[in-house]
């Protein structure tokens, strides 16, 4: 039976409300090339339910799961060891929920757990306060430009090259509808970050400079002279990790400075999913907390002292008035959350940098092992489970003929920059402890067979 609330009248009424003459001008601002003007080609009308299970099992088939073979993909998402512990446990009653705990009283299970995750966050960022989570690493980047430009009142964030280019694509996107001007460049296939340029690009219409550490080739550097000269130019530095295991081994970006650091969390207690769900992580300095998107849990004491949590700052819309809020954000990605905050309690602060420590051993062993493949070079000096080899071709097909022989090679940067023919020959590789040393001798065997 379909449920349908609305006569042709109460939608009439409605669209001459908000000044449309159809429900056609609700979409002009999707482009006329990605609307539909019928049904899907070659999609039947309808089919059984078992049908379409068949159907659907045997296009998932297809897929080939990152555990099948040797894996080397990163550029922002990693595969590593999730214990099966994280998945037992965060299906447990009291925590099991993906959304903001309203009722204290009956979330005290959910609302400790995102206090302890604010506190892992905050610690592993080396910042003074985190919040409650995100959606993603790219949503939680930009929501820290606009709040550099709510604490500055500027509108002039500058990129490094070095930021993973889907995360510039989201910020240009949303600064269409903000005003915010997006000062960036594609990365040059070099060993050194362009923090020094941007230092001295630092003016007074500047109200952020954002980098990656390690970047989006792997390049690290120490950000602390480009805080420096934020600091005396009154423009806020945001540091975007997408590779959070990293903070096991190299030191954080609020020790270096940032004034606000965001990230991707998946890394740790998430999966690859083939893509998401997965987890922001944003952190600042105590003096901007009431600027921070999302929400805070804090400790209190309940009518008898006993000690409780709840959410402390909540400042999006539908908590406040909507010209107060920070941002709309109307979830927490709270399960993902759980699963990063359970994990991460289980490796504790040793086992977070002994898993570094493995990753970062391994990352060096693959780079000597693939530098030794004729014509094929390691462009970094210096990274931490990631870098980007330099190819004597083109890497995008090279990536193709890995994958048919089960390899899946890395990530070419040009399928992240197809527009940028410079940097079609740069093949980003990641290496964690998932990846074992016969992983690595069939990753050479096989380049220096593709590349014969």
């Amino acid at each position: 039976m379909r449920y349908l609330p609305l006569t042709a009248d109460d939608r009439s009424a409605m669209l001459a409300t908000i000044g449309a003459a159809t429900i056609d001008d609700l979409f002009v601002d999707v482009p006329a090339e990605a609307r539909l003007d019928g049904p899907i080609a070659d999609l039947p009308n309808h089919a059984s339910e078992l049908a379409v299970e068949r159907h659907m099992g045997a296009l998932a088939r297809r897929n080939r799961a990152a555990g099948d073979g040797p894996f080397f993909l990163g550029a922002g998402a990693y595969r590593h060891h999730v214990p099966a512990s994280v998945d037992h446990l965060i299906q447990r009653g009291e925590f099991l929920t993906a959304y903001t705990p309203y009722q204290p009283e009956i979330a005290q299970g959910t609302l400790q757990m995102l206090f302890e995750f604010q506190s892992q966050v905050a610690r592993l960022l080396g910042t003074d306060v985190a919040n409650a989570s995100m959606y993603d690493g790219s949503t939680a980047c930009w929501e820290a430009v606009v709040m550099a430009r709510r604490i500055t009142k500027r509108a002039k964030a500058l990129f490094s090259t070095g930021v993973h280019p889907h995360y510039r694509s989201v910020a240009r996107t949303m600064a269409k509808y903000t005003g915010d001007m997006l000062v960036e460049a594609d990365p040059e296939l070099v060993p050194v970050t362009d923090w020094a340029e941007l230092a001295a690009a630092v003016d007074k219409e500047t109200s952020c400079v954002v980098v990656q550490y390690p970047d989006i080739l792997g390049r690290i550097d120490d950000m602390a002279a480009l805080a420096s000269a934020c600091q005396a130019s009154g423009a806020l530095l945001i540091a975007v990790v997408t590779e959070p295991v990293a903070l096991g081994l190299i030191r954080s970006p609020g020790e270096m400075g940032a004034d606000i650091v965001v990230g991707e969390g998946q890394s740790i207690g998430v999966g690859l999913q083939f893509g998401g769900p997965y987890v922001g992580l944003f952190a600042c300095k105590a003096k901007y907390v009431r600027q921070m998107p999302g929400r805070l849990c804090g400790e209190t004491v309940d009518a008898n002292g006993k000690r409780g949590f709840v959410l402390t700052l909540s400042t999006r819309e539908q908590h406040i008035r909507r010209e107060k809020a920070t941002s709309n954000i109307c979830t927490n990605s709270g399960l993902c959350a759980l699963a990063f905050s359970i994990h991460m309690t289980l490796l504790g602060e040793a086992g977070l940098r002994k898993l570094a420590s493995i990753n970062h051993g391994r990352a060096l062993a693959a780079a000597e092992q693939l530098a030794k493949v004729p014509g094929v070079s390691v462009l970094n000096t210096a990274f931490f489970n990631e870098f980007t080899l330099l190819l004597p071709t083109a890497a995008r097909p090279v990536v193709h003929q890995l994958a048919e022989r089960d390899i899946l090679g890395g990530v070419s940067l040009g399928r992240l920059y197809p527009d940028n023919s410079g940097l079609e020959n740069g093949l980003i590789v990641a290496v964690t402890e998932t990846c074992t040393a016969e992983d690595i001798a069939a990753f050479a065997a096989a380049l220096k067979e593709v590349l014969a």
